[in-house]
């Protein structure tokens, strides 16, 4: 799975030694999408050589490759979002010739804004349905 936005929040390194006495570090990251209604998600990446490669910042732009996990624990669910791949995105732009027409050209400087978006006020998890 996949998923594309721009990094809120880098949370701190947690760490520990596993029961065979081997170390091991994963660090947590909380993306936000671009959607209508943008969605924050919390992934993490385990391993200390892959955190280091990732080096993921605060504000970057990302798109983020993942697998899902959920397992059972004293009668609880949790869930864990693993990244295994991460991308940012290529910023390159054609040159045109000096003169020559491009498209951000033929947008209008004064476009009409976009009505906001409804506000359906604070959320209630106890009574969230519509009807």
């Amino acid at each position: 799975m996949e998923i594309t936005g721009k990094i809120i929040a880098v949370l701190p390194v947690q760490g520990g030694t596993s029961r065979n006495g081997n170390e091991w570090k994963k660090q947590e990251y909380v993306l936000e999408t671009h959607d209508q209604y943008p969605k924050k998600v919390c992934f993490q990446i385990f391993g200390a050589d892959r955190i280091d490669q990732a080096a993921i910042q605060p504000g970057e732009e990302l798109t983020v490759y993942f697998d899902i996990d959920s397992r059972e624990y004293q009668g609880r669910w949790f869930t864990n979002i693993s990244a295994w791949k991460v991308e940012r995105p290529t910023a390159t732009a054609p040159q045109s010739a000096p003169g020559a027409i491009t498209p951000e050209d033929m947008i209008p400087t004064s476009a009409p804004a976009a009505p906001d978006a409804p506000d359906f006020g604070p959320a209630n998890p106890i009574d969230d349905l519509p009807f």
